[in-house]
Parts: structure tokens; C-alpha cells; sequence
């Protein structure tokens, strides 16, 4: 196949003409597709050059929005943070050297461990067995990006699994290694900091919105305690008791 010249230039331009659109039609966060399947049944592969996305990352930066970017493939994840993303998810194929690349440039990791726990559950597996290649892929790459000392948030890709349940993905990421401290660290400072929003919550000091939550018990003890939630304050206002 004979690549017009001009070509790549046309898709950066395209990519960026939706980028733009999706933004007056209201998005906050843009979120690019880095690689996926181009066909049933066949792997993850890139979707994207470095060139589209960095047009793309650079029309939402200009107007003030961050970018996320789904990728599975080490390739993919390589691109997006050359490209200058703000974020990865998932990331189950990512090297070493990948994560390295994205400690380097600030890149935030959202691990989705309930994701491929979640399917291969549907797909029969009873959580006891021998973890099937995408939880134990998953699983190791999250130890490669601790190791690397990438920057994490917490977000189960819900939706593979029911609203309500995004507690699993933080049991999950203790299961894996991760002190609780950490984990509830990543899922309140860490994702406040991922959506640059940290000046406004993710902490409890003065000056930022009163977003606060109340368990019973200890999480740090027992992690599993982040289901049984007794209070909820939103911006001062108390919703529940």
C-alpha cells in the first residue's frame, strides 16, 4: 500500500478536528485510544503515529483540557507519552523501560486490575485458580510501574464491571502488593493530581472543598473496609450519615 504523501498530516489534522469538537460539545478530559484491536479477534496493535497524537494532546492542552490514552501495548504506551499524554490506562504489556519513560515525563498510571479480574471472571475464572494471562499480565506489569515509581490513580475501568463496585479495584491493587496507605493515597491526592485538580481536592487542609468520606473501621488495617461507608460530605454538605 502506497502511503499519499501529505497523509499523516491529513489524520493529525482530522484527529484534531475532533478533539476540538468533542470540547465545545462539552468534554473536560480528552481520552485517545493509543492501540486496540483493528479486527475481531486479532492483538492490541498502535492506532495512532506519535505525530497524530501529540496534535491531538496539543489542541486539548491549548484549550485547558488533559488527556488520557487507553493503551495496552508497550508500543502504544511508548507513543502517548512521547506524545504528551497526562495519563495511561491500563498498560498491561508495559516494560520496564516504558514505565522508566513515563516516571520521566509525569505520566500518571491507572493500573485497571478489576478490569481483567472482572472479565476473566465472566469467562469462568473463581478467583482461587491460577490467575489466566490478562490478571496475571496486569498484575505484573503494576509491579513493574511500583518498581519504576510511576505516579498512580485509581480507576477500575467501571463499567466492565457494575457501577457502585469501584471498591475492587482498590482491594485489587493492595492484593497486588501496594500498602493500603499508598493505595488510598493514590485514590484521593493521586487522582486530584492526574485531573490537575489538586489545589481544589484530594486532601483535607484548608483552603480546599470539603469532599470527605467516613468508614467503619480501619482501611489501613483492612482495606475492605472502603465498602462500609457511613458519611458522606460533598463541598460542606452533608449527603449521608
Amino acid at each position: 500500500m502506497v502511503i499519499p504523501q501529505g497523509a499523516e498530516e491529513a489524520d493529525g489534522a482530522n484527529l484534531v478536528a475532533a478533539v476540538r469538537h468533542q470540547i465545545g460539545a462539552g468534554a473536560d478530559v480528552i481520552k485517545l485510544y493509543a492501540d486496540y484491536h483493528w479486527r475481531p479477534g486479532e492483538p492490541s496493535r498502535p492506532t495512532f503515529s506519535e505525530a497524530e497524537m501529540r496534535a491531538a494532546v496539543e489542541a486539548a492542552h491549548s484549550a485547558g483540557r488533559i488527556v488520557a490514552a487507553h493503551a495496552n501495548t508497550a508500543e502504544g504506551m511508548r507513543r502517548a507519552i512521547l506524545a504528551g499524554v497526562d495519563s495511561i490506562e491500563h498498560g498491561g504489556e508495559g516494560t520496564p523501560e516504558v514505565f522508566k519513560l513515563m516516571r520521566e515525563h509525569g505520566v500518571t498510571y491507572c493500573p485497571t486490575l478489576a478490569a481483567s479480574d472482572a472479565v476473566s471472571r465472566y469467562r469462568g475464572w473463581n478467583g482461587a485458580d491460577p490467575p489466566p494471562p490478562p490478571v496475571a499480565q496486569a498484575r505484573k506489569a503494576f509491579g513493574i510501574a511500583r518498581a519504576a515509581g510511576v505516579s498512580m490513580c485509581v480507576g477500575g475501568d467501571v463499567g466492565v464491571f457494575a457501577h457502585g463496585e469501584n471498591a475492587r479495584e482498590i482491594e485489587l491493587m493492595v492484593a497486588a502488593g501496594m500498602p493500603a496507605a499508598q493505595v488510598l493515597i493514590a485514590a484521593t491526592s493521586g487522582n486530584a493530581r492526574s485531573f490537575h485538580m489538586g489545589e481544589h481536592i484530594g486532601a483535607i487542609r484548608s483552603g480546599l472543598l470539603a469532599d470527605l468520606v467516613a468508614v467503619e473501621g480501619d482501611p489501613i488495617r483492612d482495606i475492605q473496609v472502603v465498602r462500609a461507608v457511613r458519611f458522606v460530605m460533598k463541598g460542606g454538605k452533608v449527603y449521608a450519615k
